[in-house]
């Protein structure tokens, strides 16, 4: 199965594991103007969020978290990043403390997660500690967003040269949620269409593309506020190759 149905001008080695260094060398080289650039919008964005959001921000999310579960505020978990390199990922904890957050991912109405857990994940806000991971720079503001270790293995036994995804800095948001790839992967056709959008991402970097991104996970935040009973509809039921969705991929870009 082809890594993905659009054409670009990048193109991904046959051999991954033959090329893939020298692949990474072009790959960084064309894109240097780029990557510095997004490296210190990604600085000063995480900053500011920090500097201005978080001081009010988490005392709120402090003690509705402490009121409604026991356990602590934060929840970190080991995440695949940047050429495939593992970092710390932090988040505010939506779940009841169990033993099973690092091999089981969430499902819809997940009877682990707390009842502010969900509103935080409808609202995305529980990424929010993820700006820390921006500010180090094991994270960058738009990109793939990072699986744990034990979906990334699962998902590139599934999917030939899955590591590309891996090209790119894993993001708070991403090109895939935007198009609708929110929640769990509950099928190879959900995670391919993910790994597609991510792939596309990777092939097509652009200050433009990652403004259409941003823009679209804001109108995404706030259709989750103002319609909290009704969730952002997934894009789980298409077929992987059609028409629309080539289109569709085009057209974003």
């Amino acid at each position: 199965m082809q890594s993905t149905i659009v054409e670009s001008s990048v193109r991904f080695p046959e051999n991954w594991e033959k090329g893939k260094w020298e692949f990474i060398r072009e790959y960084l080289v064309d894109s240097y103007n780029y990557l510095i650039y997004k490296r210190i919008m990604d600085f000063v964005t995480s900053l500011a969020v920090i500097v201005l959001v978080f001081p009010w921000l988490f005392p709120i999310l402090y003690i509705l978290i402490k009121l409604d579960s026991k356990g602590p505020v934060f929840f970190k978990q080991k995440r695949v990043g940047f050429l495939g390199k593992t970092f710390w990922c932090y988040k505010f904890r939506t779940m009841y403390l169990n033993d099973y957050a690092d091999t089981r991912r969430a499902s819809r109405n997940d009877p682990r997660v707390t009842r502010i857990g969900k509103f935080l994940r409808n609202t995305c806000l529980d990424e929010v500690p993820q700006f820390i991971n921006v500010l180090l720079g094991h994270m960058s503001v738009v990109g793939p967003r990072p699986h744990m270790l034990k979906d990334t293995n699962e998902f590139a036994n599934l999917v030939s040269n899955y590591q590309f995804r891996n090209m790119a800095r894993p993001g708070i948001t991403g090109l895939s949620q935007v198009r609708g790839y929110r929640g769990p992967a509950t099928s190879f056709e959900s995670i391919f269409r993910r790994y597609q959008w991510d792939s596309y991402y990777i092939r097509n970097l652009s200050f433009t593309l990652d403004c259409k991104i941003m823009i679209g996970t804001a109108v995404l935040m706030m259709r989750s506020l103002f319609y909290k009973d009704q969730p952002v509809p997934l894009d789980n039921n298409r077929p992987v190759y059609n028409s629309e969705s080539l289109v569709s991929a085009k057209k974003i870009a």
